[in-house]
C-alpha cells in the first residue's frame, strides 16, 4: 500500500461482518462511518435472515456502534450487538479475514479512484464467498497478529 499522508479525496471504511454458520463475509464501502452509516449496514444484514432468527454482532466499542439510535433499533430488531473488550480485537473472529483482504485487494495496488477500490473490494468478497477454503486464503487468514 502507498504511504500518503494526504488523502486529497478522502477515506474510504469497511463495514463488514462474517457469517459464521455459513462461512460467508458480507461488506460495504463507505465515505463515513457514523452511526447512521452503521445502522443502514445492519439494516441490510437483518434482511438477509428470517427476522425470528437472532442475529448476534461482535463489534468493537468504536462510539457509534453504542449510538442510542443503534442499540434501540437492535433491541427492536432481534439484534444482540456484543462487543469486544477494549485492546481485544483478535477476539473477534471477523479479524483473520482482512489479512487475505488486505493481501489480494489492496497490497501494491493504486486505485485510480475510490469506485474503483470498492469494486475490487466486492469483487474480493464474491471471490471469497465462493473458495473460502482455498489454500492461500487460509495461509493468509493465519497471518493475523496477536499482541
Amino acid at each position: 500500500m502507498p504511504a500518503t499522508y494526504r488523502r486529497t479525496h478522502g477515506v474510504r471504511h469497511l463495514f463488514a461482518a462474517l457469517d459464521l454458520k455459513a462461512d460467508k463475509l458480507y461488506g460495504h464501502v463507505s465515505s463515513s462511518k457514523k452511526h447512521q452509516d452503521i445502522l443502514r449496514f445492519l439494516k441490510v444484514l437483518r434482511r438477509r435472515y428470517h427476522r425470528s432468527e437472532r442475529l448476534y454482532v461482535v463489534l468493537d466499542n468504536f462510539s457509534p456502534h453504542k449510538h442510542r439510535t443503534v442499540t434501540e433499533w437492535a433491541a427492536e430488531n432481534n439484534v444482540e450487538l456484543v462487543f469486544t473488550p477494549t485492546q481485544a480485537s483478535w477476539l473477534n473472529r471477523i479479524e483473520c479475514h482482512f489479512a487475505p483482504l488486505r493481501s489480494f485487494v489492496l497490497r501494491g495496488s493504486h486505485y485510480p479512484n475510490h469506485e474503483a477500490l470498492a469494486t475490487a473490494i466486492r469483487s474480493y468478497l464474491r471471490w471469497r464467498n465462493k473458495h473460502s477454503r482455498h489454500a492461500r486464503l487460509l495461509r493468509e487468514q493465519k497471518k493475523i497478529k496477536v499482541v
